[in-house]
């Protein structure tokens, strides 16, 4: 199996659990969804998957190559990527909960919005920074091809991701009205995913030597 179970059962709630906490990506699809009604907000979330899917292309083809050309770069990725993801635990338990009332996109059609959430999602610095800190934490070099692994991976965080911002898009109106009632909710996300982050970095600097 290219992604054994024991991993799926590990990178699955984790991913799952980040896909949940709000976030730049969620906040457009928020916005063009209050603002633009529900398909702009689908499509929103569309364009977004879209972008996240580049991303992760380019960045296990880019892994890929280093890795044929250089093996032992997979330990320099493995130890940066701990260091990454304590930097994003402690952002998280740092930064105040996302304003959800007052973020929100342009007015403007469904495929307006699939374009502009494409295009947000690729000038992103920091989607591409994530997905190379995170992702290649799941991948072994020893059960084949590391690109075909990062694909898997990517593609399962991509589509978790999706439909929750689907959600979120179709029903704007209701969810961002409860969200900015509920602000220690939001803040209650970022307190797990720092918590999250923090324990992805201890298992992969204690289990994986």
């Amino acid at each position: 199996m290219l992604v054994p179970t024991d991993v799926l059962l590990i990178f699955v709630p984790a991913a799952l659990a980040l896909n949940l906490t709000p976030g730049n990506d969620m906040l457009f699809c928020l916005g063009q969804g209050m603002r633009a009604g529900p398909r702009a907000g689908m499509a929103a979330s569309a364009g977004i998957t879209v972008g996240g899917l580049i991303h992760t292309l380019i960045a296990g083809v880019g892994l890929a190559a280093l890795l044929r050309a250089h093996p032992a770069a997979f330990e320099v990725i493995r130890w940066a990527g701990v260091a990454y993801l304590v930097y994003l635990a402690v952002q998280a338990w740092r930064q105040p909960a996302p304003d959800l009332a007052l973020r929100a996109g342009a007015t403007g059609t469904a495929a307006r919005a699939f374009r502009e959430a494409v295009v947000v999602n690729l000038l992103n610095p920091k989607v591409a920074v994530f997905i190379l800190a995170f992702l290649p934490q799941f991948v072994d070099p020893e059960r084949g091809s590391t690109l075909a692994q990062f694909l898997v991976l990517g593609g399962i965080f991509n589509a978790g991701g999706m439909l929750v911002n689907l959600a979120v898009g179709g029903f704007a109106g209701t969810i961002g009205s409860w969200l900015a009632a509920r602000r220690r909710l939001a803040r209650g996300f970022q307190m797990l995913t720092g918590c999250i982050f923090l324990g992805l970095a201890a298992r992969i600097a204690f289990e994986r030597r």
